[in-house]
């Protein structure tokens, strides 16, 4: 079985990257590397684990077809959904959360801004002047060093669509991120996990950012993970890749990209004084 024919059959089944890395008995890192195309050499043992595990799950599903798994319970958006007894005709709430697929996501109208996860709508505020200052302070700073070094590597700004687990139950708009491979740009979206992903918290988001966007970058092969908080002034870097001990940096700090293996160093402390300067709210 080829690589290409694995990463197809994960999608076709179902099964998350850390189950994936579990039934076959590697680290999820590892396995994060191999399908995210970063290890350009997998070891024979490796792909020999990772497609008995594909096999053995395929053989447990019913004959025949692909394995399904349980879908989370539905439930909506908003608290108007549970006091109308037509939430059709309600804006913004979903009753069919958990059942959505890319297909549902490009058919909403062009200013109604959501991302999907697992089959789940997300209303997305529009993004507020600090949000857009401190985004486009660091998009400009990876733009300059990318132009400087050339590469492959490509920074990228929302509003763009990212397929991250390429299948159809999930479309994300991260802030900011580098993508490397550029097999999987396309022309209206990201097709498959960026190498570096940053996002700016805001009230709306920050719960979502911090927890269930997290986790989902680890799972589908993101290496580099920035949470930038404008209200404290600070950034945590996550090194996904190596699963290391988050790092905090102020907006004053220079802060290296590690896929860029340091070489590029931010600063956000230009974006702090404009906001200082405008005396705009953080969020």
């Amino acid at each position: 079985m080829t690589l290409n024919e694995m990463r197809r059959l994960r999608i076709e089944m179902g099964i998350s990257y850390k189950e994936m890395a579990e039934k076959a008995g590697i680290p999820l890192g590892t396995l994060q590397k191999v399908f995210g195309g970063v290890t350009q050499n997998p070891r024979r043992e490796t792909l020999r684990k990772i497609e008995e595990a594909l096999l053995r799950e395929r053989r447990i599903s019913p004959a025949g077809t692909s394995m399904v798994r349980e879908k989370p319970t539905p439930y909506y958006v908003g608290s108007a959904a549970k006091a109308s007894d037509d939430v059709d005709k309600l804006p913004h709430v979903y009753p069919r959360q958990g059942q959505y697929t890319v297909q549902d996501y490009l058919s909403l109208p062009d200013d109604q801004r959501v991302e999907l996860i697992d089959g789940v709508f997300y209303d997305m505020a529009a993004p507020s002047y600090p949000h857009q200052i401190i985004g486009g302070s660091l998009h400009a700073q990876l733009l300059v060093f990318r132009n400087s070094r050339r590469g492959p590597c490509i920074p990228l700004i929302s509003p763009a669509d990212v397929q991250l687990d390429q299948d159809e139950k999930t479309m994300v708009q991260p802030d900011v991120m580098i993508v490397c491979d550029r097999s999987k740009i396309e022309r209206n979206r990201v097709f498959g996990a960026p190498d570096f992903i940053a996002e700016v918290l805001s009230p709306s988001t920050r719960k979502k950012d911090m927890n269930l966007k997290m986790m989902k970058y680890a799972e589908a092969g993101v290496r580099e993970y920035w949470l930038i908080d404008p209200d404290t002034r600070r950034v945590v870097v996550y090194d996904l890749g190596h699963e290391s001990i988050p790092v905090i940096y102020t907006f004053g700090d220079p802060i290296p990209v590690l896929v860029w293996n340091g070489e590029c160093v931010i600063n956000l402390m230009d974006a702090a004084e404009l906001l200082d300067e405008l005396n705009l709210p953080a969020d």
